[in-house]
């Protein structure tokens, strides 16, 4: 299937050339068709269990829909139903060499998040480890080692397909760079990585510009993802749908559905600033010059906006963004059509290829979306802009991506979810509270699942209180309400570390997880403050080992 961007009535009726046909006869494009209708918007999702709706715990059925037999992993679902706690195991659990960090600590670890009531966890499986000796040359030694631990404490696993190189983004606190082999060929052709306006490089993830060519010793960066995948399926299928329950694929840096337009490496951006528009490699101009021709505007393709300011500048510091700014001209309105419908396609690519992967294996696949709140109460939204969500005043941005999600029936997981406005820079108009609702109404609207994750460590009653609160997604267009919805299907837990276990800190996580789970936003401070004591006094010494060995 070749990819046709849409543009906007206002400049032309003529669709977007296809991607295929921008690269002519390079490559070929791949599309990987659905196995079976996993993908239906509601289908298996909303199948139900003899077990209480409240459970909000992992079953397996038999579902004659999907063609295959074998059981399915979801969550029970209802509008008083509970939302399963998971909680992200350190970046570094499983080291350069392929072998398993910190065993010790993560035995008390993950036996004391048992005893809590947490549902599972979450590792990165760091591509850049796993395939790091050449290509199609798998070592799954570590990850075979660590699922089998977490198995043995009777913890479910979420495993995310870790295709970006992590350090220089928030909270990286190691590095895992890209294969080896890969930036060999990146080093030969640098226009492999997203590249700024300044021609900066950004090692941190492939461009999606060349997702099809055969740039990678003869495999596109699609396909390589799909054989990766592939292997960890065939690795694990006695676990899949049983233990390892979600398969999350990484989209694009730190797992993100965004372009990197806001990179924290080499000092290039802070908090809050708007970003920069990444679609300056050879790829990613050819294709907004051709598409620029065939509209018959040859101006428009020759780079991005050249008034959209740089990395640290706020929206009404340039011309492209600010209140009246050029992003609603006919140029800016074609520009964010491409650059957005660009970013859309690489995700139903890599997700059609998951889908086809994990289907009828019992695992659940999901996808990840950036919440950048920041300049959010601005008409233009730059810094949505600039990472490749068209989300502006008058347009919603996040509905064509949870449209998306749902033709291949993922579901969409989205972060921020602890973060109160007030809170926030007020001189940046942050608005998570605003974002996280859009996105609820996006999901709810397309048919999908929502979960979601806390964007910063946070270990105190108010972050956990907001969670449990946002968790039920009682939200609608004009604000929240008393209506009854299905709630998240679960929250992950950002991150699993030695300040968890710190006593205060453990203290206010063991009542939020029975929260979630129980699918309660309330109980009697005398009963809630009993059973917390209770529970942290038989494990002081489990949690008081968990925190030292962490530590060391």
């Amino acid at each position: 299937m070749a990819l046709s961007l849409r543009v906007f009535p206002k400049v032309s009726s003529k669709a977007f050339l296809p991607l295929d046909q921008l690269h002519f006869n390079i490559a070929t494009f791949i599309f990987f068709r659905p196995c079976c209708n996993q993908r239906s918007r509601q289908g298996a999702m909303t199948s139900q269990s003899p077990r209480s709706p409240k459970s909000g715990h992992f079953v397996g059925f038999r579902d004659s829909n999907l063609g295959v037999p074998g059981k399915r992993a979801i969550w029970i679902r209802g509008t008083s139903g509970g939302v399963p706690v998971f909680v992200m195991l350190p970046l570094d659990s499983v080291n350069m060499n392929n072998t398993l960090n910190r065993r010790r600590a993560l035995n008390a670890s993950l036996m004391a998040l048992k005893s809590a009531g947490v549902e599972g966890v979450m590792l990165d499986v760091w591509w850049g480890i796993v395939e790091r000796d050449g290509p199609r040359i798998y070592n799954w030694s570590a990850y075979k080692e660590l699922i089998d631990l977490v198995r043995s404490h009777g913890l479910k696993v979420q495993a995310v397909m870790s295709f970006h190189k992590c350090g220089g983004n928030v909270g990286d606190s190691c590095t895992v760079p890209l294969p080896p082999w890969v930036m060999e060929e990146v080093e030969r052709n640098p226009d492999l990585v997203y590249t700024d306006k300044a021609g900066r490089r950004n090692p941190e993830y492939l461009s999606l510009g060349c997702d099809t060519l055969p740039v990678l010793k003869g495999r596109s960066p699609v396909q390589v993802y799909t054989d990766f995948m592939r292997s960890f399926r065939d690795t694990f299928a006695n676990l899949l749908g049983d233990v390892i329950i979600e398969i999350q694929c990484g989209l694009g840096p730190a797992g993100e559905l965004r372009y990197p337009s806001y990179p924290e490496s080499e000092g290039r951006w802070r908090f809050p600033g708007i970003g920069e528009f990444q679609c300056y490699d050879k790829y990613m101009l050819a294709s907004l010059k051709a598409n620029a021709h065939a509209l018959g505007k040859p101006h428009w393709g020759l780079g991005g906006p050249h008034d959209a300011g740089h990395y640290n500048q706020w929206p009404e510091d340039t011309s492209f963004f600010s209140r009246d700014g050029s992003w609603q001209s006919d140029y800016g309105q074609f520009f964010m059509e491409w650059y957005s419908e660009m970013l859309l396609a690489h995700g139903e690519r890599v997700l059609a290829a998951a889908t086809g992967v994990f289907c009828g294996t019992g695992a659940i696949v999901s996808g990840k979306v950036a919440g950048i709140h920041w300049h959010y109460g601005t008409r233009s939204h730059a810094a949505e802009l600039t990472a490749g969500y068209y989300n502006t005043r008058t347009r919603d941005g996040y509905a064509p991506i949870a449209q998306m999600f749902a033709k291949h029936g993922v579901t969409l997981n989205f972060t921020c979810i602890e973060m109160r406005d007030f809170e926030q820079p007020s001189d940046a108009l942050c608005c998570p509270e605003s974002l996280v609702r859009q996105v609820a109404v996006a999901t709810r609207k397309a048919g999908i699942r929502m979960a979601g994750e806390n964007a910063l460590p946070r270990f105190d009653k108010y972050a956990h209180d907001q969670v449990v609160s946002k968790s039920r997604l009682r939200m609608n267009e004009m604000g929240d309400t008393d209506g009854e919805f299905e709630p998240m299907c679960a929250f992950t837990f950002l991150r699993m570390g030695e300040n968890l276990f710190y006593n205060e800190n453990w203290r206010q996580f063991v009542p939020f997880v029975r929260h979630m789970e129980e699918g309660r936003t309330f109980q009697p401070w005398e009963e809630e403050a009993h059973s917390a004591e209770t529970h942290v006094h038989a494990t002081v010494p489990l949690v008081q080992e968990a925190a030292s060995l962490m530590y060391h």
